[in-house]
């Protein structure tokens, strides 16, 4: 299969559905890679699904570069996406410009993403000026939980014409993608309808010109935790919690290591 790429990507706008999941670490890069996913978000829901922090305020620049290194080390075929932690692009266009640049010459990602709408075009303009790809990610975005009052649905009501907005912002300066998380089924498939540039959605319904959730939603690993949005491929957890259990009750008993699995 052929190396995908930011034109390649631009090219399956309104034609083949985009794959896109959530990695953190090699091994799991390399199972999402062979399988076939167009493309890999290395989160910075890397917080709260692989850190343990409440949110993904608290992650940094440095923890984003360290594990997009692990990923993109496992990957040959999907184009690796690095999300732009909290205050880390907000604070300045120059402050934008020069972490973006360093994540993808210290990960080896080949993309950004952060979020934001209108009041982010003249820093994905200026960033997209010096070469580098910038995925959009309007609706409900996490790093605005506390201003937002929570991870709540948006595009609705008065905010309908907002969302528009933003779309059509991020598609004028330069982003080849957006991501549209939580937003109504029929508000998403206009916005889809509407840009040139393909959409991912999480949240958003069917119509959009791509998917993405994240990895361990999608194997159950995360427990009884399940958002609206989440299909489950498989119930991980409960696969992990009998193989444990196994082991530690062959060991204590002692039927494990046996023979076959001494030296000799």
């Amino acid at each position: 299969m052929d190396k995908i790429t930011v034109p390649s990507l631009k090219s399956m706008k309104g034609g083949a559905k985009i794959t896109m999941l959530t990695a953190y670490d090699h091994p799991t890069a390399k199972i999402l890679d062979k399988a076939g996913v167009d493309t890999i978000l290395v989160g910075d829901s890397v917080g709260p699904v692989v850190l343990g922090y409440p949110n993904t305020i608290p992650v940094t620049v440095e923890e984003m570069i360290h594990h997009t290194r692990a990923v993109v080390r496992g990957t040959k075929r999907a184009l690796v996406i690095i999300d732009m932690p909290f205050m880390s692009y907000q604070e300045s266009i120059e402050q934008a410009k020069r972490n973006a640049g360093r994540m993808l010459k210290e990960s080896g990602a080949e993309a950004v993403k952060l979020e934001g709408g209108s009041a982010m075009r003249e820093t994905i303009r200026a960033m997209v000026d010096v070469d580098i790809p910038v995925v959009a990610h309007i609706g409900l975005t996490p790093q605005s939980i506390h201003r937002m009052g929570g991870y709540k649905v948006q595009g609705k009501g008065e905010d309908v014409s907002k969302l528009i907005e933003d779309a059509k912002a991020v598609e004028q300066a330069g982003a080849f993608m957006v991501v549209l998380e939580c937003v109504p089924r029929q508000l998403a498939k206009e916005i889809t309808e509407m840009l040139s540039i393909p959409t991912i959605g999480i949240g958003a319904g069917p119509d959009c010109d791509g998917q993405v959730l994240v990895f361990h939603d999608l194997l159950g690993l995360l427990g009884d935790f399940r958002p609206k949005f989440v299909k489950q491929y498989a119930n991980l957890s409960d696969i992990i919690d009998t193989a444990v259990k196994s082991y530690i009750s062959e060991v204590t008993s002692g039927t494990f290591p046996d023979d076959s699995q001494s030296f000799h």
